[in-house]
């Protein structure tokens, strides 16, 4: 309700705003946002996409792109991103080519585009051979984390935001497994400071490594490569992202036991807590490991074909090694069919 004082405070006046979101968040939140926006001059209108990973596309990114040509939007317009993870990262996208770029504004409402998407300026959409594949790196002028936005998300969608910061906490801040693991998740209370804490370590790495050009960035990848692999290996959206990302940890916790000497105790701290989440642990049998090994071949942390892979020497310690071979991944893939 307070984003157009927001922006403006920010010195983004005189922009004219396209509100992106879904049909779905849009029936939420959009009123309240439209309302803020127009009371602080932005003139706001409003494009929607059906919700679900398969938003994430050129043909959508097209669509809206004529629709705010149609509704009159010029390189004085900046785009509001209002929604989760898909929303954010096509919008940003839109964004990034709308007139050869144009500012935006993340509105993140699902944990993971609040503790992890809407933060470092990765935009982009998918395509059948992978995820991510074609985008940009476009930050936002603004990321506004309301936590209220949380209480209309769906059970499981609140629950599979989770594994980002799960994941966080396994590369970078082992105490917030603790706190984690202390919070209740059939509550919708989310502590500010908790997602104040994941988008600070977010925010810290990327500073360090905006496009990726070190291994810095690449930690964030920590269960990655073959989460991706898996969620590309249906279709889009039967699996939730953080879902994928859960099996994907559990199977780069077993890389890191037998390629970095994690302990099994600090490995099974963190599979206990993807478990209070209830977070899938067990990769479905109709998912065949060679379709997971496929898709994580095109995936965009592989560099001239090598496999560059994110372990754990220890819990909130992580680092890249190139020693991980495809029989590895095959052999962790086949790990997750068993309890």
């Amino acid at each position: 309700a307070r984003a157009g004082e927001v922006m403006a405070q920010a010195d983004l006046s005189g922009y004219r705003a396209a509100v992106i979101s879904d049909v779905t968040v849009a029936g939420f939140h959009a009123s309240a946002l439209l309302a803020s926006l127009e009371a602080s001059g932005f003139r706001p209108t409003l494009h929607t996409v059906p919700a679900g990973e398969g938003s994430k596309s050129m043909a959508h990114a097209e669509t809206l792109c004529r629709e705010m040509i149609r509704a009159g939007h010029d390189r004085k317009s900046l785009v509001v991103a209002l929604g989760g993870g898909v929303v954010g990262d096509l919008a940003g996208f839109v964004a990034a080519i709308f007139f050869r770029g144009i500012p935006f504004v993340q509105v993140p409402t699902t944990i993971v585009a609040q503790v992890d998407s809407s933060v470092g300026g990765k935009t982009g959409v998918n395509v059948g051979e992978g995820k991510n594949l074609l985008g940009a790196f476009h930050q936002p002028r603004l990321v506004i984390a309301d936590p209220e936005t949380l209480r209309t998300l769906p059970d499981r969608e609140f629950r599979e935001g989770f594994a980002e910061a799960i994941k966080h906490a396994a590369i970078r801040d082992a105490a917030m497994l603790d706190d984690l693991a202390a919070f209740d998740p059939a509550g919708r209370d989310v502590p500010a400071d908790l997602i104040a804490r994941n988008i600070a370590i977010k925010a810290r790495v990327v500073e360090a490594d905006e496009h990726e050009t070190r291994d810095l960035r690449a930690l964030l990848n920590f269960g990655h490569t073959i989460g991706h692999g898996i969620e590309a290996a249906v279709p889009y959206g039967q699996m939730l992202h953080g879902e994928a990302i859960s099996l994907g940890m559990r199977a780069a916790l077993s890389v890191s036991r037998s390629h970095a000497g994690l302990a099994p105790t600090e490995s099974d701290k963190v599979i206990a807590l993807l478990e209070k989440y209830r977070l899938p642990l067990v990769l479905p049998p109709e998912i065949s490991t060679e379709t997971v090994m496929e898709k994580l071949a095109r995936d965009k942390k592989f560099t001239a074909g090598a496999i560059r892979f994110v372990v754990l020497d220890a819990l909130g310690s992580a680092r890249v090694i190139d020693t991980v071979t495809a029989d590895d991944l095959r052999n962790a893939i086949d790990g997750l069919r068993t309890p």
